[in-house]
């Protein structure tokens, strides 16, 4: 058996990347890591980025290390069971990743320079675009290589984005607010006409599709937005829960119209409250 402490004073990759090995020995490793596949460890993974996102959203900084590790603990699991293939291991995982950002920035690690942001990111799509000739031959769409995978929102826009590189884009806002109207009003006729599932699962896809874009032109992130919405809903909601228990009822035992008019005292306390910051 190994010496191997598990929580020396000060670890570092080398200790991380036998302890992985430890849990996926054959003899004496951990039974649920090592039944693990690239597949199952794919949801595990999805999660732990979320929480990254949702510990940075919370500001929870103590919470994002732990996370960073968690996530970076997904990374070393996969490059184990590519090592135990003969397929990479960890360090062609880094060594490749280091050789990739250096060739993107030619302006920081060459003789390149550009103007500004927008010069520099038409000359990453440009790197981007040869290196998957390089290795894959020409692209048979402009589309390609936006993973599946992604949360709708985020594949949307990076859809979007694409297109629009090659000219399939409104240059202005108003056509896109347009377009959302548009499709809501195409909604309304079907839930009107009771149109079957599938024609409205169509047109709410339509809907949400034309707000991405409207995030997109405003240059915000929908995920990010939709995120800080649900927030806000949740501690909503959670503030009437509150305020029913205090008289001793819970949400099942109000009307909507009492918890309508809670719903409006939290929009007004909220209000008062950031209207008595110093920097509101």
């Amino acid at each position: 058996m190994s010496n191997f402490n598990l929580v020396p004073e000060c670890v570092n990759l080398e200790q991380l990347l036998t302890l992985m090995a430890r849990l996926r020995d054959p003899d004496h490793g951990c039974p649920w890591d090592r039944e693990q596949t690239y597949a199952t460890i794919v949801p595990h993974t999805i999660e732990e980025a979320y929480e990254v996102a949702d510990a940075i959203a919370r500001e929870d900084w103590t919470e994002l290390r732990a996370e960073l590790g968690d996530l970076l603990f997904q990374v070393v699991f996969y490059a184990q069971i590519a090592r135990e293939e003969g397929r990479f291991d960890f360090a062609d995982v880094t060594s490749g990743i280091v050789e990739k950002m250096t060739r993107r920035h030619p302006h920081v690690f060459g003789d390149e320079s550009y103007a500004n942001a927008a010069e520099q990111t038409a000359a990453w799509e440009r790197i981007k675009s040869a290196e998957k000739v390089e290795t894959s031959g020409p692209a048979a769409s402009v589309l390609e290589g936006v993973p599946l995978a992604l949360p709708a929102l985020i594949r949307a826009v990076k859809l979007q984005k694409k297109a629009a590189r090659v000219g399939f884009d409104w240059g202005a806002l108003e056509p896109v607010l347009a377009k959302i109207e548009e499709e809501i009003a195409e909604i309304r006729h079907e839930v009107a006409r009771h149109a079957p599932a599938e024609r409205l699962t169509d047109e709410l896809g339509d809907v949400l599709f034309a707000v991405a874009n409207l995030a997109r032109h405003l240059k915000l992130d929908p995920e990010d937005a939709l995120r800080g919405t649900n927030a806000k809903f949740e501690r909503r909601f959670r503030q009437i829960e509150i305020w029913l228990a205090e008289e001793g009822r819970a949400p099942t035992e109000a009307t909507l119209a009492e918890m309508d008019m809670l719903w409006e005292r939290t929009k007004a306390e909220e209000r008062l409250l950031h209207r008595s910051k110093p920097d509101a």
